[in-house]
């Protein structure tokens, strides 16, 4: 089974062009989507989510259309906002059977069933009476992977998982997203370039709309391979070096500039040549230097 959107356009009443012709197949495993805010992640999202409509375009879920069949997708969605709403007074164990019971599960015992099993899946069993408001950032984000999860989706939406997650929750959030990515197609919507990098096997990088790569993040970096060049240079010499070279990014290390460039050949002047890294490709992507 997989995802496919052909021609996907939107433009928004203010001018914006939030999707500009966008085309991607997206299988069975993590997918990662990755750009810059305002980058139309997020209305591509709701577009396959059936949150709002296109201007243009199409998508399939397997045989099934979903702009035209939008409840037969939503009974094989699951979706995490990077904002969702919940009761913050309600404990998770009551929340999850409130909104199983939204979805149609009216057999009590199946739906006890069903919370507990996506409890322990999402370890929140032992959390499972606690309100929801004394839930950390971590905790709420597996809270909402298993409201996503009800129902066994086939496919699975979340956007910006991870902002804001300690480094801990953020690992225990990596885990869970890759257990539950061996059988349903996860789109994993993210500015963060390590979220892509450690979870998804394939990836499309979206800038004002358009599509700028699809492929894997192996491919991707090795399209840059010996041609990103890096030097530390003083703050007073970063701005004469982007207007000397084609500079992909700078970053301070031990507080001076580290600056990558991309150059087909050797430029000297200090450079050294360093491996790619997704980091590169997404930077030289958006900028239109590669």
């Amino acid at each position: 089974m997989e995802l496919q959107i052909q021609n996907l356009s939107k433009v928004y009443g203010n001018g914006v062009r939030a999707l500009d012709n966008v085309s991607l197949t997206i299988p069975v495993g993590m997918y990662g989507l990755l750009g810059p805010n305002g980058a139309g992640k997020s209305t591509l999202m709701r577009t396959i989510a059936t949150l709002q409509e296109p201007d243009s375009g199409q998508i399939h879920l397997g045989a099934l259309d979903v702009l035209r069949q939008k409840q037969e997708l939503r009974k094989t969605l699951g979706y995490l906002p990077q904002e969702f709403g919940v009761y913050p007074r309600t404990s998770a164990q009551e929340m999850l059977n409130h909104l199983a019971l939204l979805k149609g599960m009216t057999d009590a015992k199946q739906r006890k069933d069903t919370v507990e099993a996506l409890l322990n899946r999402t370890n929140l069993y032992e959390h499972r009476k606690k309100a929801l408001s004394g839930f950390s950032g971590g905790m709420r984000q597996r809270f909402g992977i298993a409201q996503a999860l009800l129902g066994n989706p086939r496919l699975l939406i979340v956007d910006e998982p991870t902002a804001g997650l300690d480094p801990g929750e953020r690992n225990r959030f990596y885990s869970l997203l890759s257990e539950i990515g061996e059988d349903v197609i996860v789109i994993l919507s993210t500015h963060i370039v390590e979220d892509v990098m450690e979870l998804c096997t394939n990836m499309a990088i979206i800038h004002q709309g358009k599509v700028l790569f699809a492929g894997s993040p192996s491919e991707a970096v090795k399209s840059l391979e010996g041609r990103i060049w890096q030097k530390s240079v003083a703050k007073a010499y970063v701005k004469d070096h982007e207007q000397r070279y084609r500079v992909i990014s700078s970053k301070l290390i031990a507080g001076k500039p580290l600056i990558h460039i991309y150059s087909a050949e050797n430029p000297s002047d200090g450079f050294t040549p360093v491996s790619a890294d997704l980091e590169d490709v997404f930077f030289s992507r958006i900028s239109g230097i590669a």
